[in-house]
This record gives C-alpha cells, structure tokens and sequence, in this order.
C-alpha cells in the first residue's frame, strides 16, 4: 500500500468522473421533454422503466431495432456541427419501427468517446431528445463510456436502441400484398445515414473543403448540407396507417437503397417495377453521381436518391393515403406497383434517373 499522497487516479487515465456527472446534469432537462404516456423519462437510476398499459395498449407485440450513425460521424466531428447527429440516431432505429406498423415507445443510446467533452455531448444528446420528441418516444436511459486509448481525443460513437409496440394483428407488412398494389415514396431530407464512406471519399477526391459552400446548396456549407438530418417517418406513417386502413406495408430505404430494401417487405414470389423518371433526384446525389462516376445501379443500390420510404397501398387508395401523408408534411411521389417475379431481379427499374444538374 501507498500512503496516497502520488497515487494515480482515474482522471490521471485520462476518465474524468467529474465530468461524465456534469452531463448527466446538462441533458436532464431534455431527457425530462420527452416523456409521454408510459414513461417518466428520468435518468439516473440503473435501469429505465415504461408501463405499457399506461401507454394505452391491451394486446401488444413489442418490436426492437438498434442502429448507429456510420462515418456520417466523422463528418461532425470534422467540422464540430454536433446538434441533429443524434436526430439522426433515432430517426434510423424508429424508421425501422414503424415500417412494422409499431409505434416507438422509449429510447436508448450509448455515448462512446476519447475524452468526455460536457457541452459538445449535450449538443448531441440534445439532437437525440428532439429526435425522440418528434416520434413521440421517451427518453429513459442510456450509456456514456469514456475510453481514452480506444478512441482520439474529439472521436466518438454513437450507439441507439428503440423498443415500440403494436397491438397484435396490426403488423406490417401485411399477408394480402398483391401483384397491382401501388407503390408510392415519401421524400427524404438528404443523403440520410447510408454511403457516407462513399460520400466522404468524394469529397476528398473533389478537393471541396466542409467549410466551403455546397456546389449544390451554394446558401449552406458543404458539412452542414450533408449533415442535414434523416427524416422522421413516424408520425405521418403512423397516421396513414391508422386513418386510412390501406397500408399494405413500408420499406425503410437505408443502406442497400431501393434494390436490398423493398423485396425484405414482400412475398418471396412479388417485386415491384419503379418508375426511375418519377423519382425526385435531390442536387446533392447529382452532385454526387457526377463527382464519383458512379453508375446509376451503384445510386440506386447505395442511396435513397430522395425517396427515404416506401408505401405499398392498396390501388384504390392512393389518393386517401397519399393526402393523409401530404396533410402532415410528406411530399409524396408515385413510383410504380407490386409486379410478379420473372426472373431474379425483384425491383425492376424502368427508364433512368434525372441526373441533370
């Protein structure tokens, strides 16, 4: 034993306690904002507790999802615009929640970096918050780790988990999707979360800096238009759902664009036919496709290209569900409709995608 007076300590290892404390009393105002039916939304304790029954359920099938954020990450740490990563960190496990037709319940995230920063992690979690308020979920725990060694002072990683429930028999996609149902696409907000490792090599190779203007968006910065955050689906998807009955079923369209993510919503022998003319092609994927070379199957394999979810209706119902959509702030685009399989492609393109600039 030593008599302490040199004694290492935890912050000489490069944690600092003092300051993982000062978050948490940074961010319990904002985790305080998100709570709903169900949950409190208090931080603190060792676990978070939420009570479907208060949340109005009576026959409930829970649903999971986890996601993170990818190397989008490196873009805010490069050019310190920390305030909608964390929308972005809900936006990808809720999306994934109610493509299921389930309503997110609570929220958890995992906070991974270097040295603990107080302010820039509350910008985040702020982010977070705000993201989970928009989708009507709680915030009730989660996870700061302070791994000097593991990662360089100013990296980080973020980490998120969402629970949401549906009453049984309410799931999507649901059994009766048909050849002739109608596919229509609600817009994205940008490149979302997918490809930002093909994203951030462009760049590179463009020699444009994160601080210039977007040769795209010449009115933002070229890291804050890439950084704009992935859209939240919940509310109007929910709403359609609800309100219309005509929802057949929803793709999330994120890694792996619409070539991987819409056969996972269909019957084995189903695919559908898109309409590449239709869609409404952001600049920033002009910009993109232009810079890098990249072929139009590449675009549509690794983008959302402007379409971040798929709606598969019944063919009547276009018009009712598409002003359902519209009425809560989606601009909505028919795409095409639910064909059979003839050979081993499921998502049949027809025509070519605008890439005019």
């Amino acid at each position: 034993m030593t008599d302490g007076k040199n004694g290492l300590t935890y912050a000489d290892s490069g944690v600092d306690i003092d300051a993982g404390n000062r978050l948490v009393d940074l961010i319990k105002p904002l985790v305080r904002a998100t709570a709903r039916p169900g949950a409190a939304a208090e931080i603190g304790g060792f676990g978070g507790l939420f009570d479907l029954k208060a949340a109005g359920f009576t026959d409930p099938v829970l649903v999971a999802a986890t996601d993170g954020v990818g190397t989008k990450l490196k873009i805010a740490v490069e050019t310190g615009l920390h305030d909608s990563i964390g929308i972005d960190l809900v936006a990808m496990s809720v999306n994934d929640l109610v493509v299921q037709g389930a309503e997110p319940l609570f929220f958890l995230d995992y906070f991974a970096c270097g040295k603990l920063d107080p302010e820039a992690a509350a910008a985040i979690v702020a982010g977070i918050a705000e993201g989970c308020r928009e989708s009507g979920c709680a915030l009730i725990g989660g996870e700061t780790a302070e791994m000097p060694g593991l990662y360089r002072d100013g990296d980080y990683d973020l980490g998120g988990f969402a629970v949401g429930a549906a009453e049984r028999g309410a799931l999507l996609p649901r059994p009766d999707i048909d050849a002739g149902d109608a596919v229509i696409g609600l817009a994205s907000s940008g490149v979302h979360c997918n490809g930002f490792s093909l994203v951030r090599k462009i760049v590179e190779q463009s020699r444009v800096a994160y601080d210039a203007p977007a040769p795209f968006s010449p009115v933002m910065t070229l890291g804050g238009a890439l950084l704009a955050p992935t859209r939240l689906y919940v509310r109007s998807c929910l709403r359609a759902i609800r309100e219309t009955s005509a929802v057949k079923g929803l793709a999330h369209i994120t890694g792996g664009g619409f070539t991987d993510n819409i056969p996972r919503v269909l019957p084995k022998h189903l695919g559908v036919g898109i309409d590449l003319a239709r869609l409404p092609v952001l600049p920033v994927f002009k910009w993109l496709a232009e810079q890098g070379s990249i072929t139009e199957p590449e675009l549509l394999r690794t983008f959302n290209c402007g379409i971040g979810m798929i709606v598969i209706v019944k063919p009547d119902a276009i018009d009712r569900v598409s002003d359902v959509f519209k009425q809560n702030g989606e601009t909505v685009t028919p795409l095409g409709e639910v064909i059979k399989v003839e050979g081993e492609h499921r998502v049949v393109y027809n025509g070519h995608l605008d890439l005019a600039q």
